[in-house]
Parts: structure tokens; sequence; C-alpha cells
């Protein structure tokens, strides 16, 4: 078992390399600093702990961050406070013009719910309970091979 999940963790790493790229320029938009801090723990391990990744606690600041300097992927947090939530979000991160791929994080996701955020331009939508370097790198060499493909979400 620890073999594959050293194989699937290192699916990101060659996706990367395969692309000659940087490590990406990150968005986090969380309002809870536990999860964001677990977040930006497991991208730092993916990314190394010099790598900037910009966080945020609410979606205009968001917005303001991404017409500041686009990032390469979002990770955005499915219920944001006072009262928006992913599909809300989306649309007002594509409307600033972000035009990459944005991965969901939420609690207490359901089939149901991330096929909605799947259908709405998610590009992958993870379980907070299954925020580990592995998952996460799943997701961001998925986005990598998406964008490298032509396909996405978007």
């Amino acid at each position: 078992m620890g073999g594959s999940l050293l194989a699937r963790r290192s699916n990101l790493v060659k996706a990367r390399a395969e692309n000659n790229d940087a490590p990406p320029d990150v968005l986090v938009v969380e309002d809870e600093s536990i999860d964001a801090e677990h977040l930006l723990a497991t991208l730092r391990i993916l990314f190394g702990y010099d790598h900037e990744i910009r966080w945020t606690l609410t979606l205009g600041d968001a917005v303001n961050r991404v017409i500041e300097k686009t990032p390469d992927i979002v990770f955005l947090d499915d219920a944001l406070k006072p009262a928006s939530d992913a599909s809300q979000a989306m649309p007002v991160l594509r409307g600033a013009d972000f035009s990459g791929p944005i991965i969901i994080i939420g609690g207490q996701m359901t089939h149901a719910r991330r096929a909605h955020l799947l259908a709405s331009g998610a590009c992958d939508v993870i379980d907070k309970d299954d925020v580990d370097s592995v998952r996460v790198g799943e997701a961001m060499a998925q986005t990598l091979i998406q964008s490298v493909s032509g396909q996405s979400n978007v």
C-alpha cells in the first residue's frame, strides 16, 4: 500500500516535469484558519516551503487577488461566510477573468453535491477530511493533465 501511495503522489511531480513547469501560483480561498493552515501545509509538502502560496478569507479578497495577479490554480472552500457557496463563487471568479482550474474543498461532501460542483465548472472536489499530499497531488496532476490536453470543466 505504501508504494501505491508514493506512486500516486509522484503523479504531480511527473506531470510538472513533463511540462518543465515551476510550481504553480496557488490561491487558497478559505475562511476557516485551521482548514486553511492544513491545506497550506499540504501544499508546502508538495512544493516546498520556499514557494509562495497566497491565502485569502473572502470571495471579495479572492477577486482582488485574481485581478492583481492571476493564479494558475484556485482552491476554493465550498462554504464561504457569510452566505456563499462554491457554485455561486465560481462564476464570480470567472467574471474576474480567472480561467484556470478551480478545486473545491468542502466538508460533508455528498455524491450529489460533488456532481453538482463538477457540473458547475470545478476541476475536482475534495472533502476536507481527505486533504493530504496524495489527494491534493492527484487533483493537481489531473488539472495539469487536463490543461495540457485541452480538456476542462471550465
